[in-house]
């Protein structure tokens, strides 16, 4: 390999170092400023809050440095200031709870370091471990088995919370399986479509200038419809349901390049949605919920039981206005239980304003847009789907999740990636992270010029 060569991967990882930096400074000051601003005096620990984060990011850029050198450097970086973003917001609503014990809500941030812990060592095992994103191909059917089998163990379990069954119980932790089916199921429908592209390409009869799939090839999406609604039927997981059959169709587009397989998967999700947003009580609830958001406010809708969640964050965000109340002046513990869960994004746009909600929403952006890059520079077909499925999934759940508490879409009770509280959550994205910085590293090598045999001073590129 030629000395430019070589150099790059060096150049990228120095990149990487200089914005994991400026993420430690940003965490660390946002933590600071909580504290200063709501007691006035450095948050309790902060020493350790600090160790820890500059320990978390050291570990995570060493390991990619040493095990995928050629890796894209703004994976790490984003993924770490979502997280460290969520960190700093989770603490100052621990401070609130902690003061106002009326409100009856554990404090979360020492939790969800912890989990931040096991998420970043959970990625540099992967790491480790899996040297070449294609040896997934070889356990397809498996992978999808084991997806299967959590995807319906909460339906079988007694871990129902806020009306949803998508959690499962192992001793004191509960867990929810739907976070790793994703990957899972990302993973099955890259290989699937990798072997499959042909014939779901090149067939069928065309219509009013749209080609059709024929009626043999729509199995597969007829079962992926059938099952997102077993989930939405049986598990109440409204958003589960919407990511794993978009996800599906998403990349049935990527591989096909057919508008066809769009248009019939956005029909039989609305006439699925339909059906069951009719029929199944707590979906009909947050349909109502959604299109009557201030009837909780009123004596009939208390009488009803009506939450009052999606209309206090809609008072959030309008407190808020550009530039928000200020990180600690606002009262997000208006929302209850759901301010440290998928509601987070309501302290946001409180405290920090609609310039704040645009900024998180543009670290997604960029991360799914990281994502679709790693996609195109892949040489390998399965590379290919696999990198775009993570960055559409990443894609279908911060809008299934933003949507929901502005008022766009019912509310899912998804997570928000990287930000939210939830271990499950938290390790299954960074998996996710884990598995783009694999699929980059071995894309960008491929894309690297190497010393010809006979040792002469050009390069060329395979």
């Amino acid at each position: 390999m030629t000395f430019a060569a070589f150099s790059r991967a060096p150049n990228r990882r120095r990149t990487e170092a200089w914005l994991l930096c400026g993420v430690v400074v940003i965490t660390l000051g946002g933590y600071a400023c909580t504290g200063l601003s709501m007691q006035d005096r450095l948050p309790a620990g902060f020493t350790g809050f600090a160790l820890g984060i500059v320990l978390l990011t050291a570990v995570a850029h060493l390991a990619v440095r040493r095990w995928a050198a050629r890796a894209d450097p703004l994976l790490l970086p984003l993924a770490l200031l979502l997280t460290g973003l969520g960190l700093v917001l989770m603490h100052r609503l621990d401070i609130t709870y902690i003061a106002e014990p009326r409100l009856r809500i554990a404090p979360a941030g020492n939790g969800q370091l912890v989990w931040t812990a096991i998420g970043v060592a959970a990625c540099v095992g992967l790491l480790l471990v899996l040297r070449d994103h294609r040896w997934l191909q070889r356990y397809l059917y498996l992978m999808m088995a084991v997806a299967l089998v959590l995807l319906m163990a909460p339906a079988f379990s007694s871990a129902d919370q806020f009306g949803a069954k998508r959690w499962i119980m192992l001793g004191p932790l509960s867990i929810q399986p739907g976070e790793f089916v994703k990957i899972m199921i990302a993973v099955f429908f890259a290989g699937y479509l990798t072997m499959s592209r042909d014939a779901l390409a090149l067939s069928g009869r065309r219509v009013l200038g749209v080609r059709l799939p024929p009626g043999r090839q729509l199995g597969p999406i007829a079962t992926i419809w059938m099952l997102s609604l077993l989930v939405l039927i049986f598990e109440r997981d409204l958003g589960t349901s919407l990511i794993f059959f978009g996800l599906f169709v998403i990349m049935l587009y990527m591989a096909t390049e057919r508008i066809s397989w769009v248009v019939c998967g956005l029909l039989m999700a609305v006439v699925g949605a339909m059906v069951v947003g009719s029929l199944e009580p707590h979906v009909h609830g947050r349909v109502v919920a959604w299109q009557h958001p201030m009837d909780a406010f009123t004596q009939a809708g208390r009488a009803a039981g009506q939450s009052q969640q999606l209309g206090q964050a809609l008072f959030s965000f309008g407190s808020g206005g550009i530039a928000g109340t200020g990180l600690g002046q606002g009262h997000p513990e208006l929302v209850g239980f759901a301010g440290n869960s998928d509601f987070i994004l309501t302290t946001v746009g409180e405290e920090l304003g609609l310039a704040g909600v645009m900024a998180v929403l543009l670290l997604y952006a960029l991360l799914a847009q990281r994502g679709f890059h790693i996609a195109l520079l892949a040489r390998d077909p399965f590379g290919k789907l696999l990198a775009a499925g993570l960055a559409g999934a990443l894609v279908l759940q911060v809008f299934v999740v933003t949507g929901g508490v502005t008022g766009l879409i019912p509310l899912t009770g998804k997570a928000l990636p990287f930000l939210a509280k939830g271990g499950s959550s938290m390790v299954a994205n960074w998996l996710m992270v884990a598995l783009l910085i694999r699929i980059s590293d071995t894309a960008q090598r491929r894309h690297e010029p190497v010393a010809p045999q006979h040792g002469l001073a050009s390069s060329v590129f395979p």
